[in-house]
């Protein structure tokens, strides 16, 4: 296959790219071909701003409507806007546990964070981290992604969401009506924006730690202002888990 057709880039005067860019066409056709695989998107991003602007507008796009092409049909609907010109954070979200660091947003131990190949996200399972009164809000929430063995926190399972027309949304109404002090240094791993702790706002139901099969008093998360949602619990043992179950 000859590639003849290049574009210089215009975006930056450090861009090592001297020889010019490929066509956005073709770099689409390569990226389809490797079914959109997120970590060649996301090394791509890091070449310039020309192959950045592309990731962001394009290939994380096609990544996300890819990759969970239900919950995407679901946020989208009823002119809901939550993930346009957010497609990069979207991605990161479905394919990417944040960990956690000493001193940090969750303030225990460090975790780094790492990929996550597979996910399921539900929309069910998201009521249940909803308080009665905000269950018409909807809400994806992912399975926690477990790191076990983590000294006296014991079993660590950490999780992630989207809300789909947050800025409608119960929750958000709920949070601002409390006064809920958005948190002064940390922001979301996702988009960078400010986020809310649940748990200060004491708007987290014990149906939440039902469903991660954790302990009661050992669940916390943020929602961030773009929407996206991100916890860690500490998980009980097996044979606990499948009491509380039975006790749901």
């Amino acid at each position: 296959m000859i590639l003849t057709k290049q574009y210089r880039c215009i975006h930056s005067a450090s861009c090592q790219c001297t020889k010019g860019h490929l066509s956005e066409d073709v770099i689409f056709l390569v990226f389809h071909n490797l079914n959109w695989n997120p970590k060649l998107i996301a090394t791509l991003s890091c070449v310039c701003k020309w192959f950045d602007d592309l990731a962001k507008r394009v290939l994380w796009k096609e990544f996300c409507q890819t990759r969970a092409p239900k919950m995407l049909r679901d946020l989208q609907s009823n002119g809901s806007h939550i993930v346009d010109g957010n497609w990069r954070a979207l991605g990161k979200l479905l394919i990417y546990c944040s960990g956690c660091t000493k001193g940090g947003l969750f303030n225990s131990i460090q975790i780094p964070g790492h990929f996550v190949y597979q996910t399921r996200f539900s929309r069910t399972s998201g009521k249940s981290f909803l308080l009665p009164q905000c269950r018409t809000d909807v809400l994806y929430v992912s399975d926690p992604c477990e790191h076990l063995d983590q000294g006296e926190e014991g079993d660590v399972g950490f999780f992630r969401g989207i809300f789909k027309s947050f800025a409608t949304s119960k929750v958000r109404k709920m949070l601002i009506n409390k006064g809920a002090k958005l948190h002064p240094t940390e922001v979301c791993p996702y988009c960078k924006a400010k986020l809310w702790s649940m748990l200060q706002a004491k708007m987290i139901p014990q149906s939440a730690s039902f469903i991660l099969g954790s302990y009661d008093d050992c669940i916390e998360y943020y929602v961030c202002l773009n929407g996206h949602m991100l916890g860690i619990c500490t998980l009980l043992p097996l044979s606990d888990s499948e009491e509380a179950s039975e006790l749901e």
